[in-house]
C-alpha cells in the first residue's frame, strides 16, 4: 500500500501535517491568520495541548486590547480616604477582599498612594495608642492612560514591580485601575484565589445566609441546593439568567436581586462571569 492510501488517521501519514507546518515555516506568516491556522494544526495534531494553545492565544490577544478594555471602572473601586481611621475603614478593606486600595484626598479623583492591607497587621495588634499617620504607610501611585496597550502594562508591571496602576483618561482624570492579575488573566484565563470555590464544588458557603458560587452552575442545581424556584426555561445557567437580569455584561463587584437572592460580581471579564457572591433571603 503506497501513501496515498493510507488513511488520514495512519500514524505514518503524519508528514501529511508537517509538511504543512513546514510549508507555513517556509515563509514568515504575513498575517495573524496564518498563524493561528498553524497553532491550531498543531493543536490538532497533539503538538499543543488545550492550555499551552489558549495561553499563545491569549498572548496574541494582548496586544489588540488596551487598558480600557480590562480595568476597574472607578465606580466600582474600593477605596481608602485618607482622613479615615483605621476603625473607619478595615470593615470595608476586610469584606472586600482585596490586597490594595487606592487612597484619595479631598475627592476621589485625587489619589494620594496605594495602601497594602498587609501593612494594615502592625497597626491592628498596636495596643501603644500612639497617633495613627495614614501617609507613613502609603506606597506611590503608578498611573497609566486608558489607551495602553496590555502587552506595553504588563511590561510596564514586571519593571516597575507594581501590582496595581491607576488609570486616566485623556483630561487625567482617574477613570478606574488595573491590576497585574487583570492582565495575566486575558492570557491564562481566570487566577483562583481565596475567594474561589473548588474546582469540584460550585458552591462554597462562607457565612449564615452567604456563599459563593460558580457563574456556570446551572439553574437546575441551583433550585435543588437552594430549594428555589428560579426560571429555567430561556436560560441554562446562572450566568445566563444574572446577565439577563442585569440587562448587560456585569462587572466585578455589580449587584442584582432576583426571587429574593443578591448576585454580586466577584470576577468577570468583559466577556462572561466567573465567580458571584450569593446573599440567600433572610429567614422570617
Amino acid at each position: 500500500m503506497n501513501s496515498e492510501d493510507r488513511s488520514d488517521n495512519d500514524p505514518g501519514d503524519s508528514r501529511s501535517w508537517i509538511d504543512k507546518i513546514s510549508d507555513i515555516f517556509s515563509s514568515t506568516p504575513r498575517t495573524r491568520e496564518e498563524v493561528n491556522a498553524l497553532l491550531e494544526m498543531a493543536r490538532e495534531n497533539k503538538l499543543l495541548g488545550s492550555d499551552e494553545f489558549n495561553i499563545i492565544e491569549g498572548a496574541m490577544e494582548v496586544s489588540e486590547l488596551q487598558v480600557s478594555d480590562v480595568m476597574v471602572p472607578r465606580s466600582q473601586m474600593v477605596m481608602v480616604s485618607g482622613e479615615h481611621t483605621p476603625e473607619e475603614f478595615l470593615s470595608d478593606v476586610i469584606k472586600s477582599g482585596h490586597s490594595r486600595f487606592p487612597v484619595f484626598g479631598e475627592t476621589q479623583t485625587d489619589i494620594l498612594g496605594i495602601l497594602h492591607a498587609k501593612d494594615l497587621l502592625p497597626i491592628i495588634i498596636d495596643t501603644s495608642n500612639k497617633a495613627f499617620e495614614l501617609s507613613n504607610y502609603l506606597r506611590p501611585v503608578h498611573k497609566v492612560p486608558e489607551t495602553k496597550r496590555l502587552n506595553k502594562m504588563l511590561k510596564s508591571f514586571r519593571e516597575t514591580r507594581n501590582h496595581m496602576a491607576i488609570v486616566i483618561d485623556e483630561y487625567g482624570n482617574v477613570s478606574g485601575l488595573i491590576t497585574i492579575e487583570d492582565v495575566l488573566e486575558e492570557i491564562v484565563g481566570e487566577i483562583e484565589d481565596e475567594f474561589d470555590v473548588e474546582q469540584d464544588a460550585p458552591i462554597k458557603q462562607i457565612g449564615d445566609g452567604d456563599y459563593i458560587i460558580k457563574a456556570h452552575l446551572t439553574i437546575e442545581d441551583f433550585n435543588e441546593h437552594f430549594e428555589a424556584t428560579l426560571d429555567d426555561s430561556d436560560f441554562d445557567t446562572i450566568a445566563g439568567i444574572v446577565t439577563h437580569q442585569f440587562g448587560h455584561i456585569p462587572q466585578r463587584n455589580e449587584t442584582v436581586e432576583l426571587n429574593g437572592f443578591t448576585f454580586k460580581v466577584l470576577q468577570a471579564d468583559n466577556r462572561r462571569m466567573h465567580l458571584l457572591r450569593l446573599f440567600t433571603p433572610q429567614l422570617a
